[in-house]
C-alpha cells in the first residue's frame, strides 16, 4: 500500500490570535477539518479491503475517540466497524515488567497477554468473530466476564500504543490489516522560530485532562512524563514507518483553549522543583497566545477527551 503521510505545517502565533478574533468560526472550520480527515481514512480503509485496522499514536494523540471517530465514519459510509482496546489485554500489576530501578514499566508492550491478541486477531481476521477479555482497572487484574465480537462483516479498528508491533498481527495476512497513526501535525512559531511543538500540545493535553477528568494532580502527569516519552521512543517510534496512512489529530483553535486554561492549573494545583520549572517553562510558551472560551467546544469534538473536565 501507499503510504499517505502528512507532512508537519509551522503556523505563525500571530496569524492564529487574528483568526482567534472571531472563535466561533475558527472552531467550526478546524472540527470541519478534522471531520473531512476522518472521512478520509474512512474511505482509504474501505478502498483497501481490510477487514483489522490497527490505529495507534503516542500519549494524548487523540487516538481513542479518533478510533471511535473513524468507526462511526465507516458505519456512516456502509461498513459496519466496532473499536477494541488493547487496554482490555493487560495481563494485570501482578505481571507487570519492571524497569531497572524496580518500578512498573507500564508502557512494556509486555504488559499485555500477547498470546490472546494473536488469537482474537486472527479469529476476527478469519471468521469476523471473537470473544474478548474485559479487564478491571479498579482492581489492575482481568474481569471474569469477556466480551463476544460480531464484525458482522466489517471492520474491527484495534487502539491502543503498542498497535503496530508487529508480534501482535503476525498470524494474520498483511493484506488484512490496515496501519493509521494518529499524530498532531501542526506547530506554532512567532517570527518564524518554533516556540510550540506537537510534544507541548500533548503534555498540556494530557495534563489538564488528567486534572479535570482523573483527579490526577499535574505533578504526578509530569513526573511520569519523561518516562511516557521514553516508552514512545522505545516500543511506538520505531513501527511508525509501517503506516499506511497519517490521521491528523490537531486543531488550531485548540491552541487558545489551552491558553485559557493553563493559568487555572497554576492557581489550583502546588508544583514544586523539576515540574515547576517544567510546567511553567511551557505556560510561558503560550503567553502570546490569545485564548478562547471552553464552550466553543462542541459536544462532540474530539478535544472533548482532553478539555470536556471542570478544573
Amino acid at each position: 500500500m501507499i503510504t499517505i503521510w502528512v507532512p508537519k505545517r509551522l503556523v505563525e502565533v500571530g496569524l492564529y490570535n487574528v483568526a482567534a478574533r472571531s472563535p466561533e468560526q475558527l472552531a467550526e472550520l478546524c472540527e470541519e477539518s478534522y471531520a473531512r480527515r476522518v472521512a478520509y481514512a474512512a474511505q482509504k480503509v474501505r478502498e483497501s479491503g481490510s477487514r483489522i485496522v490497527m490505529l495507534t499514536g503516542p500519549s494524548a494523540s487523540g487516538k481513542t475517540t479518533s478510533a471511535h471517530k473513524l468507526a462511526a465514519e465507516l458505519t456512516k459510509q456502509g461498513t459496519p466497524a466496532q473499536v477494541v482496546s488493547l487496554d482490555n489485554f493487560f495481563r494485570g500489576a501482578e505481571f507487570y515488567p519492571k524497569m531497572p530501578d524496580g518500578t512498573l514499566d507500564y508502557e512494556n508492550p509486555d504488559t499485555l497477554d500477547l498470546p490472546l491478541i494473536r488469537q482474537c486477531l486472527r479469529e476476527l481476521s478469519e471468521t469476523g468473530k471473537s470473544e474478548l477479555p474485559v479487564y478491571d482497572f479498579s482492581a489492575e487484574a482481568r474481569s471474569s466476564e469477556t466480551e463476544k465480537v460480531d464484525l458482522a462483516g466489517g471492520v474491527c479498528i484495534v487502539e491502543g500504543i503498542h498497535a503496530f508491533n508487529p508480534e501482535l498481527t503476525s498470524l494474520v495476512p498483511a493484506e488484512n490489516i490496515y496501519r493509521v497513526y494518529a499524530g498532531l501535525r501542526e506547530e506554532y512559531a512567532i517570527d518564524g522560530r518554533r516556540v510550540i511543538n506537537t510534544q507541548d500540545i500533548r503534555l498540556c493535553r494530557r495534563t489538564l485532562r488528567d486534572a479535570a477528568t482523573r483527579g490526577r494532580s499535574p505533578a504526578k502527569t509530569l513526573t511520569m512524563w519523561e518516562r511516557v516519552l521514553d516508552g514512545e521512543t522505545r516500543y511506538i517510534k520505531g513501527f511508525k514507518t509501517t503506516a499506511d496512512f497519517l490521521l491528523d489529530t490537531s486543531f488550531t483553535y485548540e491552541l487558545g483553549l489551552i491558553a485559557q486554561l493553563l493559568r487555572k492549573v497554576r492557581q489550583q494545583f502546588t508544583l514544586e522543583g523539576h515540574n515547576a520549572e517544567l510546567w511553567d517553562e511551557t505556560a510561558r510558551r503560550f503567553e502570546h497566545v490569545a485564548p478562547v472560551d471552553l464552550s466553543l467546544l462542541p459536544a462532540d469534538s474530539m478535544l472533548r477527551e482532553f478539555y470536556a473536565g471542570e478544573l
